[in-house]
């Protein structure tokens, strides 16, 4: 890596004792040189960024990212889902087991592991909890952590089996491993299309009601008290599992949970113009709904925000809304919804940066002197339009294509590689 200085960026990392101040970044060779006010570049072969009015911060880091390898590389490979996480600021993602064959033995771990060498974007693998993802029998969890899988779920599969689930948290917390639950009662969602209320009454919709996640979420967590075991949910949508969350923190429980950044903007009156890029699992709730997700993330009952971002070929997505796949792709654009929600730079920095490395238990990236480069440069005013163009990703299922968006990454450094956005 050539000489990099990051110039005139303000940085925002809660423990530098430079934070909250604007300042000169000095790299070299992958590692952080000097940060002060103003540093003296002699290097006439130096890149240099100019981060005048931007935000540099530790790199993003996305807790729910789903990738097609192994076996559906058609929606998105390992090389393009990096590509798109690096626009989107991100340089390390954790991916879902949501692949044919999933991610549910060491050997499909390996995999994961080993193709993302090399990249300036970390990929860390979320294994299966259950063989095959079908909630009937554990897995190899152990094996699966010993070569990489940070955590264990079983993607867009909810555990249905209580049994399973209260057998997978007393086996992870014996080997300090994390299970992450995503919530949804199949019997009481129905595998119906949208969100339940008055949109889908006047559609003449079928919806999956708020209960449906609810009772999964207080399931768990019930389940989580008794094995005395951490527990992550993610992509959580309703007031209510907003509200069993924050109570259950206050008791002690040790859980943590997530939001899709299209949750935060999106409410379920979208889907009265039946776009399918606006179908999504969980679906998009109300604006009730909406308010409450806000006020976690404002008063810290839900730790981190994810992009969920979930690549389908055209034909599984430009169809009737009923027959279309749930999910939109979210890397690139999850800085600009959090934006549009009326997050600061602080806040992007905790929910995307921060609280995602501490659930996981990944260091922060440190940005002092001597520490490995590992930094996202943004800019929360700069608008960009999100476009085939600027798409990074193999897929392009997203109901912000061709959209002008407010908030863009200019940079990530990190593993000794610069990505810039121009």
């Amino acid at each position: 890596m050539n000489t990099i200085l990051i110039s005139s960026a303000k940085l925002v990392s809660p423990h530098h004792p430079l934070d909250g101040e604007v300042v000169d970044i000095l790299i070299e060779k992958g590692l952080v040189s000097k940060v002060s006010s103003k540093v003296e570049l002699n290097d006439q072969k130096a890149v240099v960024i100019d981060g005048s009015g931007c935000v540099v911060s530790a790199g993003f880091f996305d807790l729910h990212a789903n990738f097609g390898e192994p076996g559906l590389e058609t929606k998105e490979d390992i090389v393009t889902g990096t590509r798109a996480a690096a626009a989107g600021g991100y340089t390390a993602v954790a991916v879902y087991p949501n692949t044919n064959p999933p991610l549910h033995s060491r050997s499909e771990v390996a995999l994961v592991v080993n193709a993302a060498k090399g990249s300036a974007v970390d990929v860390h693998p979320i294994g299966a909890i259950s063989k095959k993802r079908e909630g009937k029998e554990l897995a190899e969890i152990y094996d699966m952590q010993t070569v990489g899988a940070i955590a264990f779920s079983d993607g867009n599969h909810a555990v249905q089996q209580a049994g399973l689930m209260s057998r997978a948290l007393l086996y992870s917390k014996g080997i300090d491993a994390l299970i992450i639950s995503f919530a949804e009662d199949d019997s009481v969602a129905g595998g119906n299309q949208m969100n339940e209320g008055e949109v889908s009454t006047y559609l003449g919709m079928k919806g999956k009601p708020n209960l449906a996640e609810s009772l999964m979420v207080s399931r768990d967590l019930f389940l989580a008290e008794y094995n005395d075991a951490p527990i992550h949910f993610t992509c959580i949508s309703t007031a209510e599992s907003v509200e069993l969350i924050k109570n259950a923190k206050k008791k002690g429980i040790r859980v943590t949970c997530d939001v899709a950044a299209h949750n935060l903007v999106f409410s379920d009156e979208e889907v009265q113009g039946f776009d399918s890029n606006y179908k999504v699992n969980p679906p998009l709730r109300t604006k009730k709904d909406i308010d409450a997700l806000l006020q976690g993330l404002s008063d810290g009952t839900i730790d981190a925000v994810v992009s969920q971002h979930t690549p389908h070929e055209v034909e599984f997505k430009n169809v009737e809304f009923q027959i279309a796949k749930d999910g939109i792709i979210g890397l690139q654009t999850t800085l600009p919804l959090l934006v549009r929600a009326g997050l600061d730079a602080e806040a992007i920095v905790q929910k995307l940066a921060i609280a995602p490395r501490e659930i996981v238990g990944q260091p922060v990236p440190a940005l002092t002197s001597g520490s490995a480069a590992n930094l996202v440069l943004f800019s929360v005013d700069e608008q960009w339009t999100f476009d085939a163009q600027s798409n990074r990703s193999k897929s392009s299922n997203s109901p912000l294509l061709c959209a002008e968006l407010r908030g863009k990454v200019k940079a990530i450094i990190n593993n000794g590689l610069l990505v810039e956005n121009k």
